[in-house]
C-alpha cells in the first residue's frame, strides 16, 4: 500500500511541477500533506527515473522546481523503421473503434503531430494502409453528455489517489437513480464504454458502475486503503462486465455449431471435450450474467445448457417468454364429460394449448 501511495504522490508532483512558474517544496509538501523530506525525496527520485525535474531561482528570491517544457525530447533522437510505422497505421482502424470518447481527440492528435513529421510521399503511403483492414466496432455509446470526459478524468484521479467519492447513479437492474458512496480500485474498458469498479462499504463488496449512467460525481479529500483484491484481468470471471462469482457452466454444442465454437477463446477457463457424433462439450468457469444468457440463446437450438441446473431453467423460461411474444395463446371450452375432481391441481381448461406447429421451410 505504502508504495502505492508513493507512486501516486510522485504523479501528483509530476503534474504540479510542468510548465510555469513551477512549485516550492513547501508548496508541495502541504498540497500532499508530507514533510519537506519527503517531497525532496520524492523529487531525486523522479529525477533517476529519467524525468527532467530542476530547481530554478525565481525573480521573488523562491526556488521552484519545474518539468522541463518538452520532457520526452529524446524521442526526436529515435526514429520508426517502416515497418514500425506502417504496423502503427495498420493499427489505426483499430485504435479508433476501442478508443472511447475521453480519448479520441487525444489519439487524432497523436497521429496528427505523426503525419506532420512525415514527408509526404510518405504521409500518402501510410494513409492507404488503414484501408487494407477494415474493423466494426462494438456497440457505440449514445447520448453521452459533453461532461462524460470529465467525469472519467476526475474518476482516473480519485482511483490514483485513493479517494472516496459519491456519485448519483442510474442503474438499470433496479430502474432507479440512487446515491452511492464508493471507493474506486479501477477503470476498465469494455462493450464500447468505462467502467469502474468500486467497494461499496454500505454493502461490504465491490460493485461495478457504468460511467455514463453516473449522472453526478463528488470527489472527497477523505482518502482509503483498498482492502480488496482486484484481478489483474478486468472481469475476469465474465464473458462480458460483470463481476460475479464464477459457476462451472457445461453447454452442449451440436455438430453444426461445433468448429464455431471450438476456432475461437471465449473464456481463459475453458475446456472442450469431444464428442463421437461431432458434437462438443463446452466447460467455463464463469459468472451467471445477462451477457452469458444471452451468448446461449444466440445459438437457438443448437446449444443445451447441461449444468447448473438453474441456469439451464432460467434458459427454458426465457425461451417460452419468447415463444409467446411471437405465438398467441389459445384456449378451448372442454367437455362437459370431463370429470373435475379427476384433473390435476391445474385444470386442463387453465393451460394455454400451443398452436400448430409450422414445418420449417427448406433452404
Amino acid at each position: 500500500m505504502a508504495r502505492t501511495a508513493e507512486v501516486t504522490r510522485q504523479w501528483k508532483i509530476l503534474l504540479a511541477i510542468q510548465g510555469t512558474p513551477g512549485k516550492t517544496i513547501d508548496e508541495l509538501a502541504k498540497s500532499m500533506k508530507v514533510c519537506t523530506r519527503t517531497i525532496r525525496r520524492d523529487l531525486h527520485a523522479l529525477e533517476d527515473a529519467g524525468f527532467p525535474a530542476y530547481d530554478v531561482q525565481c525573480d521573488d528570491g523562491k526556488t521552484r522546481w519545474r518539468l522541463e517544457g518538452r520532457p520526452l525530447r529524446w524521442l526526436q533522437e529515435t526514429s520508426f523503421t517502416l515497418p514500425e510505422l506502417a504496423a502503427l497505421y495498420f493499427s489505426r482502424t483499430l485504435l479508433e473503434c476501442a478508443v472511447d470518447r475521453p480519448f479520441q481527440a487525444d489519439l487524432k492528435s497523436v497521429f496528427a503531430k505523426l503525419e506532420q513529421a512525415l514527408p509526404d510521399r510518405m504521409r500518402q503511403f501510410l494513409e492507404q494502409l488503414p484501408q487494407v483492414i477494415m474493423a466494426k466496432g462494438g456497440a457505440v455509446r449514445r447520448g453521452q453528455k459533453s461532461s462524460h470526459g470529465d467525469i472519467v478524468a476526475r474518476l482516473v484521479d480519485a482511483t490514483r489517489s485513493h479517494r472516496r467519492a459519491t456519485i448519483t447513479y442510474h442503474s438499470f437492474s433496479s430502474r432507479r437513480v440512487k446515491d452511492y458512496t464508493i471507493e474506486p480500485y479501477r477503470l476498465a474498458y469494455g462493450n464500447g464504454g468505462f467502467y469502474v469498479y468500486a467497494f461499496v462499504r454500505e454493502y461490504g463488496q465491490m460493485r461495478t458502475f457504468a460511467t455514463e449512467r453516473i449522472r453526478k460525481l463528488v470527489v472527497s479529500e477523505e482518502t482509503f486503503n483498498p482492502v480488496q483484491k482486484v484481478a489483474e484481468e478486468p472481469f475476469v470471471n465474465s464473458l462480458g462486465v460483470h463481476s460475479g462469482k464464477p459457476e462451472r457452466v457445461e453447454i452442449e454444442f451440436a455438430e453444426r455449431v461445433a468448429p464455431y465454437i471450438e476456432e475461437r477463446r471465449w473464456h481463459s477457463s475453458q475446456r472442450i471435450t469431444k464428442r463421437a457424433d461431432g458434437s462438443i462439450l463446452l466447460s467455463l468457469d464463469v459468472c451467471l450474467d445477462w451477457t452469458l444468457g444471452s451468448w446461449i440463446l444466440g445459438f437457438g437450438p443448437f446449444a443445451h445448457v447441461v449444468a447448473p441446473p438453474k441456469l439451464a431453467e432460467q434458459i427454458l423460461e426465457e425461451i417460452e417468454e419468447a415463444r409467446d411474444v411471437y405465438a398467441p395463446r389459445f384456449t378451448f371450452t372442454p367437455p362437459s364429460s370431463l370429470d373435475e375432481a379427476a384433473q390435476p391441481a391445474l385444470p386442463l381448461w387453465a393451460r394455454p394449448e400451443p398452436p400448430a406447429r409450422r414445418s420449417r421451410p427448406s433452404m
